[in-house]
């Protein structure tokens, strides 16, 4: 399609706070129909890494996330800066995390979160290299760090015990790459 199929008219911002702000825009939809459309921008881009040690095994991080109010097993992964480098971004989100350092990074992929809502945009590496140390938690953060197999990890993505949209995407992706289906 080469025309856009919307009409946007006025934008205002209906809330806002460190992490995101929220807009509601009047709009003119495909059908003609008038109406309203939310979207939430988010402030930082979302950057996150598969690490695998010499022997094929990947880290995951574990915590207790505030919206679903449960449990969750996951790549290690946070905000970025738009005006940063995304990969040194990440490095510093790896090491914090877990407290691994990794010598090697390569991008696995790119991809909007949940387009029809937000334009959250994200990019997840593969680190390799690793060095261990202590993990630098930020004060609201209380994480577990858990190495598996890579075929654990594909495993708990296909039984639904990882359901974090970016891991899921980036072990897919790896193991896609890999053969290791």
């Amino acid at each position: 399609m080469s025309e856009n199929p919307w009409k946007k008219h006025s934008t205002e911002s209906v809330y806002e706070n460190d992490w995101i702000r929220v807009d509601k825009s009047k709009v003119t939809m495909p059908n003609n129909e008038p109406g309203d459309y939310t979207v939430v921008h988010f402030k930082s881009l979302a950057v996150g890494c598969v690490p695998v040690d010499n022997q094929g095994n990947i880290y995951l991080v574990g915590q207790w996330r505030f919206p679903f109010d449960k449990y969750y097993w996951e790549l290690p992964m946070g905000g970025a800066s738009f005006d940063k480098d995304p990969v040194a971004e990440c490095k510093r989100e790896l090491k914090e995390e877990t407290g691994i350092v990794a010598s090697e990074w390569k991008e696995l992929l790119r991809m909007e979160t949940s387009n029809s809502v937000t334009d959250e945009t994200a990019i997840m590496y593969m680190c390799l290299g690793l060095e261990f140390g202590p993990p630098e938690p930020e004060p609201c953060e209380k994480l577990q760090v858990r190495r598996v197999t890579f075929d654990q990890a594909l495993k708990m993505v296909m039984d639904g015990e990882i359901t974090d949209g970016l891991s899921i995407a980036a072990i897919m992706k790896l193991a896609i790459l890999t053969k290791t289906y």
